[in-house]
């Protein structure tokens, strides 16, 4: 059981810091969300929001990421 609480707590520990990264984020009054490329429809009573290149942005910015924390883990 406590190879499931060390678990459970590096899972709290790594939201909180993923939590506090995105209200930072969200400060620095970042065009993600609003770059050219999202797709967005609004109707008379419905708005259809699609963030297509803020998830291309995300994902390269990630993967550029998790390969440099592997490369460092070596």
């Amino acid at each position: 059981m406590s190879e499931l609480g060390k678990a459970l707590a590096v899972l709290g520990v790594a939201l909180v810091v993923v939590g506090l990264g995105v209200i930072l984020l969200g400060r620095m009054d970042l065009p993600l969300g609003r770059l050219p490329g999202d797709i967005v429809y609004r109707g008379k009573r419905t708005t259809f929001y699609f963030p297509l290149a803020t998830s291309v942005v995300v994902s390269v910015v990630l993967s550029i990421l998790m390969y440099l924390i592997g490369k460092w883990r070596r």
